[in-house]
């Protein structure tokens, strides 16, 4: 049984995508743990499937690059990103432990047109010496930054002794009948099991301290996405308009601001699509976010809890921390019980999870039972069965920004629906969700699986899908 804490689904990184940039920066890193520098003048990186159709548009040739550099997702200046890369194509060779390897984004990062047996988002490692190979390891992202050795066991992340495991959504909601306590009150007592209750709630709020950051940073920046698709930023001037043009200067002033606006439907619906937007512009622009449980799904949690802070009756930093453990939980058993892989399950698996994840959360908060938060999860991803994915040109724009904002608000109105619902008279539970989910993803054609070979991938004839 997988034993997965919250701060393995919320993990602090660079984006645009968990699956192709997070996971393979994090492959790079732990490869470095176990090579011999003494025995390499240079490294080949091999990518396949999914990650060589669209690894371009998502930064995987630049994510591994780094990763073999030794830089953090966690702590990298991502200002700084660019000036890096720029260096490394300028001398010819990167340095490891103090040794000079040669090495070329061209030349040592190798696009393979096949797919791997391990899994549709997999890389090969070579390191060699005179020609020679000298050192093999392959991995697979199987998506939210996760990543699976071959020759391992899935990674040590899921290695916890939990003293409430849960595997279902059953599990789940025995505990709280048992406990006769909340989700976030169960998921609280597993992460004590693992670390202090001083860790935590640092690692809490560092995880809302980078929301934060990234909205406000999002909605007062402007300009162009790179990539080529021209994509234009919008957060910032929805921002702008809804607070009539008022100036700011600091996040301090931009909350203070936000609660100051109208609340009619029109204007949160439109804040909420903004907070949406501002995180996945970010995430656009390789920027530091909050996967959650993936990049390209960055900014349904935030877009949501910032629902809550706003236009709800928000208390305190407390809450948040509930949202975040019952969020992360769900986050959870749909990894468990199917994938968070649009690489395996389509964008159902990142956009439609998150949007469950949202739904359950903010249901506890609004003071939901657990059974209701679990059919408000259930509810999101009901209706988000089956959505493909399908970037343009492999970039994590269109449609995967405004998609976003779409699973927010199916979030938003999934948890009023349960709200208003009797959870002992649901037709489908969010097990039978999560089962169903998966069948899809079994079945659904693979061009509909983050390879931009299908969907509006291919239907805009003056863009060339091909990366």
């Amino acid at each position: 049984m997988e034993s997965i804490s919250i701060f393995d689904i919320f993990k602090i990184g660079v984006g645009p995508s968990s699956s192709h940039t997070l996971g393979p920066w994090n492959a790079a890193l732990d490869f470095l743990k176990n090579i011999e520098v003494d025995n390499i003048d240079t490294i080949h990186v091999h990518l396949y499937g999914s990650l060589s159709k669209t690894g371009i548009g998502h930064a995987t040739d630049k994510a591994v690059l780094l990763g073999l550099m030794g830089y953090l997702p966690k702590t990298i200046d991502t200002n700084s990103i660019d000036g890096i890369l720029e260096k490394v194509k300028n001398d010819g060779f990167i340095n490891i432990q103090n040794h000079k390897i040669t090495f070329s984004l061209r030349n040592n990062i190798v696009f393979e047109n096949s797919q791997h047996p391990l899994h549709p988002n997999t890389l090969i490692f070579r390191t060699l010496k005179n020609n020679t190979l000298q050192k093999e390891e392959i991995y697979a992202s199987v998506g939210g930054g996760f990543i699976e050795k071959e020759t391992s066991n899935p990674t040590s992340e899921m290695t916890y002794n939990l003293p409430y495991p849960i595997q279902t959504g059953n599990d789940l909601l025995n505990y709280t009948k048992k406990l006769n306590c909340s989700i976030s009150n169960v998921v609280y007592k597993n992460e004590l099991s693992i670390r202090k209750e001083a860790e935590i709630d640092a690692n809490i709020e560092l995880l809302i301290t980078t929301i934060f950051d990234c909205i406000y940073t999002g909605c007062t920046t402007e300009g162009i996405l790179p990539g080529g698709l021209n994509v234009n930023r919008r957060a910032k001037n929805i921002c702008d308009r809804l607070l009539n043009q008022t100036p700011f200067s600091s996040k301090d002033e931009l909350i203070a601001l936000i609660k100051k606006t109208p609340k009619s439907f029109n204007a949160v619906n439109k804040w909420v699509s903004c907070f949406a937007l501002a995180v996945n512009e970010q995430n656009a622009a390789m920027g530091r976010v909050v996967t959650s449980p993936t990049n390209g799904a960055a900014g349904v949690i935030p877009s949501v809890m910032m629902y809550y802070v706003f236009f709800c009756d928000y208390k305190g930093i407390e809450e948040l921390k509930k949202f975040l453990f019952t969020a992360g939980e769900i986050g959870c058993l749909f990894k468990k019980g199917a994938t968070i892989s649009a690489a395996v399950g389509g964008c159902q698996a990142e956009i439609g999870v998150s949007s469950a994840m949202a739904a359950g959360a903010l249901t506890e908060l609004l003071g939901g039972s657990p059974a209701q938060c679990l059919m408000a999860a259930e509810i999101a991803m009901e209706h988000h069965l089956g959505l493909t994915c399908d970037p343009i040109k492999g970039l994590v724009q269109v449609p995967c920004i405004e998609r976003n904002a779409m699973g927010a608000m199916k979030a938003i109105t999934a948890s009023n629906l349960a709200l208003e619902s009797d959870a002992n008279k649901a037709i489908v539970n969010l097990d039978t969700a999560i089962k169903t989910m998966w069948d899809v993803s079994v079945d659904m054609n693979s061009k509909y699986k983050e390879t931009s070979e299908g969907g509006l991938a291919i239907n805009l004839p003056v863009i060339n899908p091909s990366c």
